[in-house]
């Protein structure tokens, strides 16, 4: 009998530890005695996890611990490269044909993979397309180029509207920012304003995902720096701002004109609890809500918690006479088409995001499923 408990214990034990894996498998066809890797693409490079060398099926089987956030590996022989994304104890099945495995191959098990497929297929043909653009000894070198700058930006519009903005906390939404075109971004961070949008909108969600991974963090700071980079330029250009005030924080910040007429700054509320409110008056929930975030602000502003509410009303006099009582930052932004609703990726309101007192947001409303209590925990 204490076998049978012990047989039990043990088997359970291997469960729970299989549990806490993911699974990479599947087959390759003409690849006999080619050796297939199975790599992590880090922050810092490509690092080889494991390897198999194929045999007449080009069976494979990888496995490796659950990543706490998505992280992305690549599958190689050669030169021949598919990318991948796990997020959980998932099992992808990749099924592929050598030597164009990275064009030719069918992949299952994850909708995050499937996209990445589509959006490498889609890369592999606009690199085609720009170097038989490049080739064609008929055009000068300027045409050459205005053609090839209109495809990257056919390219990255569609990108925008039908991957990333509809999805941002998508693992291939981070995998779409990085895509290139030789050894050029796609996407510029660094100083392209519009770039650096699509930057800011998947870093706000991996804040709010996944606050304490080194790839979010380091998208953070990528949006910021070229944010950063933004101002100055702008700085330059206007002669009005000096460059040194540019202000770096943990957060994108915020900046409107509030009911009373003053600029706010939601980074200059560092050191406190922010609630960081969307809102439409002008709707019946509205006063439900109102009367809901009152409760919050009595109970806990004097222990730290601040409210930023930003108004999405069209109508000014309506909004300035509904916030006119409040106690909180109003401010208001008529533009729904806006750099703050874009970084934000705000779709729909109401809609918050809880920003802790160093400024690092650590939810949105998709997140966090009791509020006070988040509230009270970062009090």
């Amino acid at each position: 009998m204490k076998k049978i408990v012990i047989l039990a214990i043990a088997a359970m034990a291997m469960t729970a530890c299989s549990e806490k894996k993911f699974h990479v498998e599947g087959n390759i066809s003409n690849a006999k005695d080619s050796v297939l890797y199975f790599e992590n693409i880090g922050l810092a490079g490509y690092e080889v996890l494991d390897s198999a060398k194929l045999d007449e099926d080009g069976a494979f089987s990888f496995s490796g611990e659950k990543p706490e956030a998505p992280e992305f590996y690549r599958l190689r022989i050669s030169d021949q490269i598919i990318s991948l994304a796990i997020d959980s104890t998932e099992t992808v099945t990749v099924k592929a044909q050598y030597p164009q495995m990275a064009s030719q191959y069918e992949v299952s098990g994850s909708e995050d993979c499937q996209t990445i497929k589509t959006l490498a297929l889609k890369q592999m043909d606009l690199q085609q397309r720009a170097m038989q653009v490049s080739r064609n000894e008929a055009l000068t070198v300027d045409q050459v180029n205005d053609s090839v700058l209109s495809m990257i930006r056919q390219y990255k519009d569609e990108v925008k509207r039908q991957y990333i903005f509809p999805n941002p906390a998508k693992a291939s939404s981070y995998f779409a920012l990085f895509q290139a075109l030789g050894n050029m971004l796609l996407f510029n961070p660094q100083s392209d304003r519009d770039d650096i949008k699509v930057f800011a909108a998947v870093a706000t969600s991996w804040d709010a995902n996944w606050p304490d991974s080194e790839r979010g963090k380091n998208l953070h700071n990528i949006a910021i720096e070229g944010m950063k980079n933004v101002r100055i330029t702008d700085a330059d250009k206007a002669r009005t701002i000096d460059a040194s005030k540019v202000k770096e924080a943990g957060l994108i910040d915020i900046a409107l004109t509030d009911n009373k007429g003053q600029m706010r700054h939601l980074t200059d509320l560092n050191g406190k609890v922010v609630l960081l409110d969307f809102h439409v008056f002008a709707t019946n929930e509205s006063p439900a809500r109102i009367l809901l975030l009152r409760e919050l602000y009595n109970k806990y502003h004097a222990q730290g918690l601040e409210i930023y509410q930003v108004s999405l009303d069209p109508d000014e006099h309506f909004w300035k006479q509904q916030t006119a009582a409040l106690p909180w930052i109003s401010v208001r932004e008529p533009n729904i088409n806006s750099t703050t609703l874009t970084i934000y990726n705000v779709q729909s309101v109401p809609e918050f995001f809880l920003i802790d007192r160093g400024n690092n947001i650590v939810g949105r409303s998709q997140t966090i499923k009791d509020l006070e209590q988040a509230i009270k925990n970062l009090l």
